[in-house]
């Protein structure tokens, strides 16, 4: 863990709803972040597929993640839209990667792609906003 990233593993200790979600960060670098988490009984709607809100609070975990990895600030999200594209299921294990698209000023654009092995379960574009510094 470099200078530059370890804002992002802290703040990831600090998530206690991520963390409580079984979720795991397993890669914080220059604009990217990867998050796992395995859907678990809880999870999983009444039609027996996993909640769309888990999923996509496993996107916005990565995102959270990537938007604070170069520690210039307290980043937040000040919006994200998320596209479901297949079912994930009880016991799926979750990958979520995310990736910096562009920077300008204290905003931000960030993909997130949700993958069950090989196929996507979801797309994630978020938008970050990063706080003016307190005095």
């Amino acid at each position: 863990m470099s200078g530059r990233n370890e804002a992002a593993w802290r703040m990831f200790e600090a998530d206690r709803a991520s963390k409580n979600l079984g979720m795991r960060l397993v890669e914080a670098t220059d604009g990217l972040a990867v998050v796992e988490m395995t859907v678990g009984p809880l999870m999983v709607n009444g039609h027996g597929i996993a909640h769309g809100g888990f999923v996509f609070t496993l996107a916005d975990t990565a995102f959270a993640c990537a938007c604070n990895v170069d520690g210039r600030g307290v980043t937040v999200a000040s919006g994200a839209d998320v596209t479901f594209v297949a079912a994930a299921h009880e016991g799926d294990v979750l990958v979520a990667t995310a990736r910096e698209r562009t920077v300008f000023g204290r905003s931000g654009l960030y993909d997130v792609t949700v993958h069950r092995g090989e196929d996507v379960v979801a797309e994630f574009r978020g938008r970050s906003r990063t706080l003016p510094r307190r005095a």
